[in-house]
């Protein structure tokens, strides 16, 4: 997974499976909306500076 070590993933599998599976699905969904936030931020940035 990204930033979370894999030993911790592995470990709250292991620990309570239903709640790894809760956290699996919120770190993917933010995941795959990271890039768009970074262009928010991005585009922020430039209209600050040129704005």
């Amino acid at each position: 997974m990204n930033w979370i070590p894999p030993d911790v993933t592995d470990r709250l599998a292991q620990i309570n499976p239903g709640l790894e599976q809760e956290v699996r699905q919120i770190l993917n969904l933010n995941k795959a909306e990271r890039h768009i936030r970074g262009g928010m931020a991005t585009r922020e940035k430039y209209l600050h500076q040129h704005g």
